[in-house]
């Protein structure tokens, strides 16, 4: 009878094998040995005997597998539950299914207008989500609450600004609620064009930790509209859409007016529980002095798995969001193999980050090593090696002294650091450094720069345009393999002069978490 063990090694050899097989193998042609096995990692984790490795996912538990199994062969110890490479948590999902739900809307004076799921009209998934809603459609700018004073009872309509100094999402909803109102239709901004809405969406899901009290508004149906759809919903209201879109994009007043017609709409729900799972090791520290100090290094194994189809693909491989990145931990691993730094570093792949960043906070708030002692995190995520690696802008560069040490690294390959140039994205609060920086610990991730006007911006609008949340994003897509060697490379030195300095890292003149 076969043990355990054997029959582990047994399933993850096939694995890899298996996904080797099915992908185009393009890591035979690099030349340089660290980028070849890293792109070999890529290539496994990412392919599609992974499913795109959805959280909870049997994909997800087979790439699991496989990480642990690299980070067992790297000589690094387990740091998840009861002496394994696993920390599971359980979560709880909530799903709006196509089959049964639909939205229209109706005219007095015209056909019903009907709206496409997932391709022109999406809802925030909740368990108290209502069956169904029926109430007229009134515009009110950016809803602010000031706006909403009558609204009870009426599906709003809201420009969804991302933009500074206008209400938020979350301002938008909390608004909309308080005043009463029946629904919460917020319209895409087609001129936020550094990070331009995209559909269809994948599905309608919302996954959180088991537990979690749910918000006071979860049963306010909070929907997204695309902007051809608005356009077509005000045809004949003496309304033009096209000009409300402009001046919303312009940040300029938008007058509020009533819509003709009301929003029907039918949702069907089901909602499930299961086990979610981090994959932690450990490299345990050289120095008497600082081993029992902890730098984390993390990125997130999770995808999106399957979902709606793009160009006829509906597999969301999730190479560079995060499959390859999951691989920079490896080599980190690899490349220690017998060789400890100075503290201790923990490794993290962290699953739910597309959810939420449910991992990492699962992590945060459950540490497997003392909270107190995990002097930094620094993650990977974002990372888009399209082109030559000369500008990387760090997050939150000058919150800590860790902007100062990848400085220093960074000057030393002829790279240049920015500060984030676009932070109307949000991208120090989307990734998983971020609940760590809320746990008062410093924290930091890259994202690869440019000139703007140059082909380099061209790339990387193109990639957020067509490959990012999409099944485009696998292991066919453009990439310079030059620019992501550098990148490791740059990673591997920073996290080793971090690891190895005589000094913790530290907050700077803020010297607290950004709120």
């Amino acid at each position: 009878m076969r043990t355990a063990t054997a029959l582990t090694t047994l399933l993850l050899a096939g694995l890899i094998a298996g996904g080797a097989q099915a992908t185009p193998l393009r890591s035979l042609g690099i030349k340089d040995p660290d980028t070849k096995a890293w792109w070999q990692i890529a290539e496994t984790l990412s392919s599609d005997a992974m499913e795109g490795r959805d959280i909870g996912s049997p994909g997800h538990h087979r790439a699991a597998l496989v990480v642990a199994a690299r980070f067992k062969a790297a000589g690094l110890k387990p740091a998840g539950d009861k002496g394994t490479y696993i920390q599971t948590f359980a979560v709880h999902e909530s799903r709006v299914e196509k089959a049964g739900t639909s939205f229209q809307v109706t005219r007095a004076d015209a056909a019903p207008l009907k709206l496409e799921f997932l391709h022109q009209i999406t809802v925030r998934a909740t368990d108290d989500l209502p069956s169904r809603l029926d109430a007229p459609l009134t515009f009110r700018g950016y809803c602010d609450s000031k706006e909403l004073a009558d609204a009870k009872g009426k599906v709003v309509v809201c420009f969804n600004t991302r933009r500074t100094g206008l209400p938020s999402a979350g301002q938008r909803v909390q608004a909309a609620f308080a005043a009463g109102a029946a629904g919460l239709l917020q319209v895409d901004d087609p001129y936020f064009t550094i990070e331009p809405s995209r559909w269809p969406d994948a599905y309608a899901r919302s996954v959180a930790i088991a537990g979690s009290a749910p918000s006071a508004a979860s049963n306010l149906p909070v929907m997204r509209l695309s902007a051809d759809a608005f356009r077509a919903m005000l045809v004949g209201s003496g309304q033009d859409g096209e000009t409300i879109l402009k001046t919303g994009g312009a940040k300029q007043p938008l007058a509020a007016f009533e819509i003709p017609g009301r929003l029907q709409a039918q949702f069907r729900v089901t909602m499930r529980d299961f086990k979610a799972e981090n994959v932690l090791a450990l490299l345990p520290g050289r120095d008497p002095a600082l081993k029992n100090q902890y730098l984390a290094l993390s990125a997130h194994l999770d995808g999106y798995g399957y979902g709606e189809p793009v160009a006829g693909d509906g597999l969301y491989n999730g190479t560079l969001d995060d499959a390859a990145y999951v691989g920079t931990l490896i080599r980190f691993a690899d490349k220690h193999k017998g060789h400890p730094l100075r503290r201790s570093v923990l490794l993290a792949a962290f699953t739910g980050e597309e959810k939420g960043l449910l991992g990492a906070h699962w992590f945060v708030d459950h540490p497997s090593v003392p909270k107190a002692s995990i002097v930094a995190d620094i993650n990977l995520d974002q990372l888009r090696p399209l082109f030559a690696l000369d500008i990387m802008t760090e997050l939150a560069v000058n919150d800590t002294t860790l902007g100062s040490t990848a400085r220093e690294v960074a000057a030393s390959m002829a790279i240049r650091i920015q500060s984030d140039p676009e932070p109307e994205r949000g991208l120090l609060q989307r990734a998983d450094h971020w609940p760590f920086m809320q746990a008062g610990i410093p924290a930091t991730g890259f994202i690869f720069g440019y000139v703007p006007g140059t082909e380099a911006e061209q790339r990387y609008r193109e990639w957020y345009q067509v490959r990012y949340h999409r099944p485009q994003d696998d292991l066919t897509q453009p990439m310079d393999f030059d620019a992501a060697g550098k990148f490791n490379r740059f990673f591997y030195t920073f996290a080793e002069s971090v690891a190895d300095a005589e000094a913790k890292p530290d907050w700077t003149a803020r010297r607290a978490p950004p709120n």
